[in-house]
């Protein structure tokens, strides 16, 4: 049977354009049915989502169940049968996000853990490294160590480091020169 007439569609109980489905599995019947139904199947996705975007895709989703669901089924009030559909299918889709939303929470809690644990062991390194350095200056000849320390941690030029020290500025970078090299190899010996 054709049924491009919607005028005869319109005239068909919501059973009979079920009944009719099954025969000839025919969409435009499951058209009729959500021109008949959207507006309930929508107000609930609404109710459940608070989002009308989210509710009009799911309507979509649900009516494109039906197409299956409809070939299986007896229903003896399509209304009635739609609204559990729809209150389940909504549910079930709630639960999803709320199960992605916790291991996404849980996710994001263990990355913090992980960084805030890799923060303190980057820190233990750096202070570990600071300590070998601290042992490994006071290791060096005092010319060395003078001219390092006025260089590397006071910020010092050559020409403010001769002046202070009274040094020329090729024993200034001999100093430093050979004080780098023997400091390398004192840390790396501990």
């Amino acid at each position: 049977m054709d049924f491009s007439n919607s005028e005869y569609l319109k005239q068909l109980s919501d059973a009979e354009l079920i009944a009719q489905y099954k025969k000839q599995v025919d969409k435009q019947l499951i058209g009729e049915l959500y021109k008949r139904y959207t507006h309930l199947v929508l107000g609930m996705c609404i109710h459940y989502f608070k989002d009308i975007d989210v509710a009009k895709d799911v309507v979509v989703q649900i009516f494109e169940k039906l197409f299956d669901e409809l070939k299986k089924r007896e229903i003896e009030n399509f209304k009635a049968w739609l609204t559990f559909v729809v209150r389940n299918y909504c549910i079930s889709e709630l639960r999803k996000i709320q199960t992605q939303s916790n291991r996404n929470l849980q996710y994001q809690y263990e990355m913090k853990q992980q960084i805030q644990e890799s923060d303190i062991d980057n820190r233990f390194e750096q202070e570990e490294k600071l300590n070998q350095l601290e042992k490994a200056l006071n290791n060096l000849n005092p010319f060395q160590k003078k001219c390092i320390e006025l260089f590397y941690l006071k910020n010092r030029s050559y020409v403010q480091i001769a002046q202070l020290t009274g040094y020329s500025l090729n024993e200034i970078k001999s100093h430093i020169q050979n004080g780098k090299r023997n400091l390398k190899l004192l840390i790396t010996k501990n």
